[in-house]
């Protein structure tokens, strides 16, 4: 796509990543991940619209949850056994509810319940479900309550909108970033990661000189678990997104059938090799038939990355004493940028 959204051929359909894959991973996999964190704060449970939510209470550490033969189990057991279980992620989960609720109180940001709704009701109608039918997919098939989607998913995701504070512009040239990697040439390739240089160095000499060895030699050596198993098979890169930068630069410079990369430093102890397979054909479409859905899908992308940002500037401010693992995070340093904020490492390419 040039100047122009410049058609190209063939056919391939609209790519289009769903919410379970764009919203939920921004949310969750973005260092939120609260699957069971409770609100404490009275003003922050109003907010997410937690009265009534029909959960039974116990009273006391010593009143009884169970009996076995008149035995009695009493609350404190049950829940030492959870934090022995379960503590480490669901205090991890608390933490980071609160630093959103302190950030929602010190900021005057509030989100109400029926923005809640009106959110999941825009979402379910984007998937073309009932609302009730959408909440029952989510707990099937991503073990999510209706109570914990709204006070664990959405409602964070729209405190985090409106503490970013930022309006999203959507310019030409995202535009026709979009249109290349939705409807361009992607490279169809082979990779195998390696995890130090001189392993990568041999590995890269063995393939080099006889690339029919790629897939074997990327069982036995790759760590990147989800290709590995299948000889280095990933998904087409595209051009603009979902792999790390230098491979895709990497990629779309190789021409020749079979021919193989140099090594890649992806990360620190991260080298990548790609083995090229050739390319996938363009597809033709209307450019003012797609640029409305382009855009929507560009403006959901966008809004994920503020989330995440959002998030890690909290993060960054915060004082956080974990006393269950003996961990602290020290507030980044505004001058110096000293300690470490936690920041998210990309991965070297996306598989779905």
């Amino acid at each position: 796509m040039q100047d122009a959204f410049k058609k190209t051929k063939t056919g391939r359909g609209n790519r289009f990543t769903t919410l379970i894959s764009g919203t939920l991973i921004a949310v969750l996999a973005g260092a939120i991940g609260m699957q069971v964190a409770r609100v404490k704060d009275g003003k922050a449970a109003e907010q997410v619209g937690q009265q009534g939510i029909g959960t039974a209470r116990v009273e006391g550490a010593e009143k009884p949850v169970g009996r076995v033969n008149g035995q009695a189990i009493t609350y404190d057991e049950l829940a030492q056994e959870c934090v022995e279980r379960h503590g480490k992620e669901v205090l991890e989960n608390v933490i980071n509810r609160t630093l959103i609720q302190q950030a929602c109180a010190e900021g005057g940001v509030s989100v109400s319940a029926a923005e809640v709704n009106q959110e999941i009701a825009r979402i379910s109608k984007k998937f073309g479900l009932p609302q009730d039918q959408w909440e029952k997919m989510l707990q099937a098939e991503r073990g999510l309550s209706p109570i914990q989607y709204r006070r664990d998913v959405i409602w964070p995701m729209l405190a985090l909108k409106k503490l970013a504070g930022q309006d999203i512009q959507i310019t030409r040239e995202k535009l026709e970033q979009a249109w290349e990697d939705t409807y361009g040439p992607r490279v169809k390739a082979r990779m195998m990661v390696l995890d130090n240089i001189r392993r990568a160095t041999e590995v890269w000499e063995r393939v080099d000189k006889n690339p029919d060895e790629f897939e074997d030699l990327a069982r036995d050596f790759s760590v990147e678990t989800h290709s590995r198993a299948l000889g280095g098979t990933i998904p087409p890169i595209r051009r603009y997104s979902g792999a790390h930068p230098k491979i895709r630069e990497a990629a779309f410079k190789l021409k020749e059938m079979n021919e193989i990369s140099g090594v890649i430093q992806v990360d620190v102890n991260q080298y990548v090799i790609l083995k090229y397979e050739g390319r996938t054909e363009p597809i033709e479409h209307d450019p003012k038939d797609v640029q409305a859905s382009l855009t929507t899908q560009l403006r959901e992308q966008e809004e994920q990355k503020l989330v995440g940002s959002a998030f890690e500037n909290l993060k960054k401010k915060a004082r956080i004493d974990n006393l269950l693992t003996g961990e602290t995070h020290h507030p980044v340093s505004q001058t110096s940028g000293t300690a470490d904020a936690g920041a998210l490492v990309e991965p070297a390419i996306e598989i779905r």
